[in-house]
Parts: structure tokens; C-alpha cells; sequence
């Protein structure tokens, strides 16, 4: 039987969409919707008004990590993947066109995919990019897609509409290094587990003794950090207190818990064999390339806060990094969402403006590609009820519909930005000990569950091999 196409019956007519953002979320919406033929018209204040984050004009400009994660379907990432390309999902068709090697990820020439968004969205006879910051919420049919660095001005219209103040957390980025400041007599080539592309390997790997190990994290420990701007500290008086994404976490803070947390989080060793030495490292960094000529790298995992002359001198720590030439230092911001199961419909309508509708990092999705499913569920939707058709609801079974679940309906006194995982899903039928195959019969269930979706409410590509 098909899956049942459940829905949030409040029709209208209206032939223009507006979208405020041009990040992944608000690309992705915007591409969906003016592809069911709605005039769209998106806006993006960058370059005119920047963020604290941002360092182009670029749509869908990638302020953190070039990974959009796990490509395999057995992974939670994987599947949200396979998701999306058989729901025709333009910012997966970019990624896929500006894809490097990085083993079983999928990760991106960051500039390269960026300018293939702008230039396409550009070009698109529905769209009309207008670069311009919004300070008052429009009264048509909208999808704000203004992500975690709002504007001062619409975050106070958004707070006024929904009568409470966001929640917030502190997010953090990694440094970029130059290849040729690399010293490869150190560093090695190799992939987790061999997966790659190149049988040498995908990323370059910086082998750490356990005494070498220790003194790093010693010096992270001491070193200093940037002081967060006092409009990024509201009501805060102790450094514990603040509110960390824990998927992203400074590598000072996670060393702060325990020393050698990083041996066992972004510098574990397991899986990597050091081809120059007979013995293997006590701990690793792995750099991964961040464009196609392989002229930058940025180390994985290393999101920090500390200032960019102590990265400068604690990161040359690392043997084959003692002459890195650093094109971007880390950093860290404060990002805000909504309450998103007080607010919104799994659908991605406001509870209490049905034309409204929020998509991306404000609604506390997390991860890239979670961005860029709730761009294209509010891109759909939002067609959807401009053409007198009620907005879909995502089966539960399927990651996209389990996210969107999990923003309606959980717990609002305890409400934090959530990636695609497997424990969203319901539980499968038969138990499975296997972590590897539990990871393949949701994906099937999921893929099976999506085309019978797909067919019965006419949306995707139906032509997919599943």
C-alpha cells in the first residue's frame, strides 16, 4: 500500500513567493518552488549588510566545514542523501558537479559550489535575487530562510510574531591551511578504513607520538581565547554556562573534559595506517582538500575559539604543520533558532501565520544536508499552497519526515538543533544486531516508503533506482 500522504488543509491563492536567504536552505526552496512554475522572489542582503561569519556575496556560500557528510546509505547522512536526489533536490545535484575525494563523504570545492548556485539560481526565469536586507515581515506568502546570523531587525519582527525570545547556541569553524605549507616528510596520505577514491588515500594525515599528543593538548589548554562581543554573551557570567552545539564543539572545550577526549574524537587513529613508520600514531589530524586543485586543506574537526595568533603557534605543534600557512583562521559565532514544536507545523508553517513558513539552521535543523531537506520541504509546501493544494506532511519512516517530526513534536522545555540519525525513525519490525545491516534496512524501508509517497502525492522523480 502506499504510504499515506497526510497534509495541513489551509488553501490559498497567490501566484509570488517571497524567501528571505540565500543560504542552503533558502536556495534549495527557491529552486523548488519556482520549478512548479511560482514567480520567486529571494532575497539575500549579502554583500550589502555582511554577518560576522560570512566572507562572500555567494549564495549558499558554506561558512563551516566543504562535507556534507557520510555518503553511504547504511548512515543516517547517506540516506538523507539518497533522500534528496530522488526527490530532484538542486542543491545535491550542485554538490554532486563540485564533489573532491574525501573518502566515503561527500565533500565539496566550496567556491565551486557556490558560484554553480548563484549562477544558476541567477539564471532561473522564476527568480528574481534582490540584495537587500528585509526589516519587516511581508504579508504575502513567505518562507524565512534567514538562518542562525538573522538580522538584528528581522529577529525582532520574527520574536514579535511569535511572542517569545529564540534559543541560542554557540557554533564554531575550523581552519583552512595551504598545501605547500604541509611538510609531507611528516604527513601521510590515507583514508579511515581505506575508503577513498585514490588508493593512496583522501586525506592527509598529521601522525602524533603519545608524548607529542600530551604536549598539544597542553598548550590548547592554555592557551588564549577570543573574548565573545557582548551581544553574543546575553546574560551570561560564566564560561560553563555557555551553549554548545555538541556535534561541533571547540577542540578546546572538548579537551577540557577529559585529555584525551580528542585521542578518541577528531584525532582517533583507529582505522589509519601510517605507511613511513612501523608502528602506528597515538593520535592523528587529518586534513582534508577543500577545492579541486588540492591547493587548500582544512583540518577536520578542529573548530575553535582560540585567537588566531595562538592557533598560529599551538597548531605548528602538530608535526607536519610546523610551517602551516593559515588562509583561514577559526572562529567562533552565536547562533539562533526558534522553539521550533511551539511554533511550526511538520510542514514548516507557522502555527499562527499558515503563509508563513521557516526553513534551515532557524528552525534547529542541523547538518548541511538537513538544511537542504527543510529547503525543499518549505519550497514544496509553499508551491503547494499557492496552487490550492495542501501541504505535505513526510512519512515518519523516511529521514526527511522524521526530522520534520522531531521539529513539531519534541519537547519544547528541552529543545536543541537536531541532525539526521537513525534514532529518529521508528523502530524496525525485526531486531537487527548489526549495526552495518540496521543501517541498510532502514535505508530500504526509507527509499521504499519515499517512492510510494513520491507516486501518490505526484511530487520527485519516480524513475529513481532504489
Amino acid at each position: 500500500m502506499p504510504a499515506k500522504v497526510r497534509c495541513y488543509n489551509t488553501l490559498m491563492v497567490n501566484s509570488e513567493l517571497i524567501i528571505i536567504g540565500g543560504g542552503l536552505a533558502g536556495c534549495e526552496a527557491a529552486w523548488q518552488a519556482a520549478s512548479a512554475g511560482i514567480q520567486v522572489r529571494l532575497y539575500e542582503m549579502r554583500p550589502m549588510v555582511q554577518t560576522p561569519a560570512h566572507h562572500t556575496g555567494l549564495l549558499a556560500e558554506l561558512i563551516c566545514s566543504n562535507s556534507f557528510g557520510a555518503d553511504q546509505r547504511n548512515r543516517p547522512a547517506g540516506l538523507l542523501k539518497a533522500e534528496l536526489r530522488s526527490l530532484n533536490s538542486f542543491l545535491l545535484q550542485c554538490a554532486d558537479e563540485s564533489a573532491i575525494a574525501a573518502g566515503g563523504a561527500l565533500a565539496v570545492d566550496r567556491n565551486l559550489f557556490s558560484n554553480l548556485v548563484t549562477t544558476r539560481l541567477s539564471a532561473h526565469p522564476n527568480i528574481q535575487i534582490i540584495r537587500e536586507e528585509v526589516k519587516v515581515l511581508p504579508k504575502t506568502p513567505c518562507i524565512i530562510a534567514s538562518g542562525p546570523l538573522t538580522s538584528p531587525a528581522l529577529t525582532d519582527q520574527i520574536a514579535n510574531l511569535i511572542g517569545a525570545e529564540f534559543l541560542y547556541f554557540y557554533d564554531a569553524v575550523a581552519p583552512i591551511v595551504e598545501y605547500e605549507g604541509i611538510n609531507l616528510d611528516q604527513a601521510f596520505w590515507a583514508s579511515r578504513y581505506g575508503q577513498g577514491q585514490d588508493e593512496v588515500g583522501d586525506y592527509l594525515n598529521c601522525p602524533l607520538s603519545e608524548e607529542e599528543y600530551l604536549n598539544f593538548i597542553h598548550e590548547l589548554l592554555h592557551a588564549q581565547r577570543v573574548q565573545l562581543r557582548s551581544f553574543e554573551t546575553p546574560n551570561i557570567e560564566d564560561e560553563q554556562e555557555k551553549k554548545y552545539f555538541e556535534a561541533c564543539l571547540p577542540i578546546e572545550v572538548l579537551a577540557a573534559r577529559d585529555p584525551l577526549s580528542l585521542s578518541f574524537g577528531p584525532m582517533r587513529p583507529v582505522g589509519i595506517h601510517n605507511p613511513k613508520a612501523d608502528h602506528s600514531p597515538f593520535a592523528i589530524v587529518q586534513l582534508r582538500q577543500e577545492n579541486l586543485a588540492r591547493t587548500l586543506f582544512n583540518l577536520v574537526g578542529f573548530q575553535t575559539n582560540l585567537t588566531f595568533a595562538e592557533q598560529d603557534r599551538v597548531f605548528r605543534l602538530i608535526p607536519g604543520l610546523e610551517n602551516a600557512s593559515f588562509v583561514r583562521y577559526g572562529q567562533m559565532h552565536r547562533n539562533i533558532y526558534l522553539n521550533a514544536p511551539k511554533n511550526l507545523l511538520p510542514t514548516l508553517q507557522c502555527k499562527f501565520q499558515s503563509q508563513l513558513f521557516f526553513s534551515g539552521q532557524i528552525t534547529g535543523m542541523e547538518g548541511y544536508c538537513g538544511n537542504v531537506a527543510s529547503g525543499l520541504v518549505a519550497g514544496i509546501n509553499a508551491s503547494r499552497l499557492l496552487k490550492n493544494k495542501a501541504p505535505l506532511v513526510f512519512p515518519r519512516e523516511t529521514m526527511i519526515g522524521a526530522l520534520h517530526y522531531y521539529l513539531a513534536n519534541a519537547d519544547s522545555d528541552h529543545f536543541h538543533p537536531m541532525k539526521a540519525n537513525f534514532g529518529l525513525l521508528p523502530e524496525l519490525e525485526v531486531f537487527i544486531r548489526s549495526k552495518r545491516e540496521k543501517g541498510f534496512a532502514y535505508s530500504k524501508r526509507a527509499l521504499k516508503t519515499l517512492r510510494d509517497f513520491m507516486l501518490e502525492a505526484e511530487i520527485g522523480s519516480t524513475g529513481t533506482t532504489w
